[in-house]
């Protein structure tokens, strides 16, 4: 069986760590599920979601060389009370509809791009962090500049 990302995949837990847990995959392969992706609420002890021998069933969000980062949290329906900035609330519903929140929570699971959809805002988040790193460094150069240059006069 070849592993792609968006799979979605049976294993079994062969080892948990304090920072995640490892999973035996078919043809030999393991993989790791990180602690922040194994529920949708917060996990200070993951030994209180899995065990050792366990069957779990995970997406593959990531591979990265021989590195395969699997997520039990996004195969699970997200909380309703999680609210990203009302997005996705008017899609194919008016704005201000009641009914807005638990359609696209219905809807949630069978959209499989939504991995990609953190992965964007992050990716999003760092260009902009990149950006106004690259501003401030060059003002930074610009004064550090001028001033060496009014030294030496």
């Amino acid at each position: 069986m070849e592993l792609t990302v968006g799979a979605i995949v049976e294993g079994k837990v062969k080892s948990i760590t304090n920072f995640g847990a490892f999973i035996s995959l078919p043809d030999n392969k393991t993989g790791m599920v990180h602690i922040s992706e194994v529920a949708n609420a917060y996990v200070s002890d993951i030994r209180q979601y899995l065990t050792e021998g366990q069957e779990v069933k995970v997406v593959v969000i990531a591979m990265e060389g021989t590195k395969i980062n699997l997520s039990m949290k996004r195969l699970e329906a997200k909380p309703q009370q999680e609210n990203h900035h009302g997005a996705g609330q008017s899609r194919g519903r008016s704005p201000g509809a009641s009914g807005g929140r638990p359609a696209r929570n219905s809807a949630a699971p069978v959209q499989p791009a939504a991995p990609k959809t953190a992965d964007q805002l992050f990716e999003e988040r760092l260009k902009q962090f990149m950006n106004e790193s690259d501003s401030k460094i060059s003002s930074i150069r610009q004064y550090s500049d001028h001033r060496t240059k009014s030294r030496r006069r």
